[in-house]
């Protein structure tokens, strides 16, 4: 399994409706998020057959570990502890092999691990963990490359497209088909959905025919020893751009590579069991509002407050320099009118110290005696 090596830099967000030009169709199987697919599996011993006796009691229990996070809201991961002494063996339904190798003394394989749905349905219930094994709809996923001076967009076959690849994107709940960058995206294109600009967001919906497309967007800088993310469009949730930063150690753009799809990936999971598991509380339909997905690393004081502006242009501005704002974290979007949105968000110092940042940059952030509100200076 991989560690977590990552960092996370601020969520940029994005105001964007939801609007599905085409629906695809629907999973058909109810039972598919119970098969962990393409799962490795490997292990050494005094023989092969040993060798492979232990990668399979190895790996079924930590495909068992990884079906539970796949369906348990990562909000209740800690009540997993309570199910963690269950033996793999007794809820396996089946294991078939996609690739394997071995030595005298080593064992190696792909596995796809079948479980009971009904038995983990019922392990869950008779503990009271909340799970969500519904999948969405069908996402579209565009791997994209972003680097060179100036960066120019290009179709990315290689490490990213790999790394995305390896991962089980049928089983997940949140089932992914990776398609290829198209010519009529141009590079303007990609990085005006970078930054958030929903007219970025409506083309590539029109170009691909789908509401339900993100572009995963991976700017190696590999002398800066970092591989920036970006993930943005429209899921089965709403809206998102989410960006973050991977350490590449050792100069293994692999491994940072493959780190950066599994949490990408996590993510799109997250979103969707947010939603349909309730966490999301007092949240309109899926399709009529922007979940922003917030990346933090916990640093700063709390701080909310209330964003207004006189027209969409104006609140894309006020974003983007609050999100260019160094220091800002853990920044979420709530609701979202035609002349105000409610922001929280982390910075050290708390809102008077934001408010002196801000400044400097054509906002003013100030407190109205019922709480702090935001406004731009032109």
């Amino acid at each position: 399994m991989l560690a977590s090596r990552c960092f996370a830099i601020v969520c940029p967000l994005w105001l964007a409706v939801a609007c599905l030009l085409v629906a695809p169709a629907a999973a058909e199987d109810p039972d598919a998020p119970y098969t962990v697919g393409n799962y490795p599996v490997e292990a050494t011993a005094a023989n092969a057959v040993a060798a492979k006796e232990q990668a399979l009691a190895d790996g079924q229990q930590a495909a068992l570990r990884s079906l539970l996070k796949r369906v348990v809201p990562v909000t209740d991961y800690k009540q997993l502890t309570r199910v963690q002494g269950v033996k793999a063996a007794d809820l396996i339904s089946g294991i078939s092999v996609r690739s394997e190798r071995n030595s005298s003394t080593a064992y190696y394989a792909s596995l796809d691990f079948s479980f009971q749905p009904d038995a983990i349905r019922s392990l869950l219930s008779g503990q009271n963990i909340p799970f969500v094994d519904k999948q969405a709809l069908p996402l579209t996923v565009v791997t994209v490359l972003l680097q060179g001076t100036p960066p120019t967009a290009s179709n990315d076959k290689g490490l990213w497209r790999r790394a995305w690849s390896s991962l089980d994107l049928t089983h997940t709940i949140t089932p992914v088909e990776i398609k290829d960058l198209k010519p009529s995206v141009q590079t303007d294109t990609v990085e005006a959905l970078v930054s958030g600009q929903d007219s970025a967001l409506q083309k590539i919906k029109s170009d691909y025919g789908s509401g339900l497309i993100v572009f995963a967007i991976a700017e190696p800088d590999v002398a800066a020893k970092k591989l920036n993310v970006t993930l943005a469009g429209n899921d089965a949730v709403g809206g998102l751009l989410l960006k973050r930063t991977y350490r590449i150690s050792d100069g293994d753009l692999d491994y940072a590579s493959q780190l950066a799809a599994v949490v990408s990936l996590g993510v799109l999971e997250g979103r969707w069991k947010a939603v349909k598991s309730g966490i999301a509380q007092g949240a309109p339909p899926a399709s009529d509002f922007p979940v922003w997905e917030a990346s933090t690393t916990g640093a700063g004081e709390d701080v909310t407050l209330i964003a207004e502006f006189a027209s969409a242009d104006q609140w894309d501005q006020m974003r983007t320099q609050l999100l260019d704002t160094p220091g800002v974290d853990a920044l979420n979007i709530g609701a979202v009118t035609e002349g105000s949105a409610d922001i929280s968000l982390k910075y050290p110092g708390g809102a008077r110290s934001l408010a002196t940042a801000l400044s400097a940059r054509g906002l003013n952030l100030g407190n109205s005696g019922s709480g702090w509100v935001l406004r731009s200076n032109y």
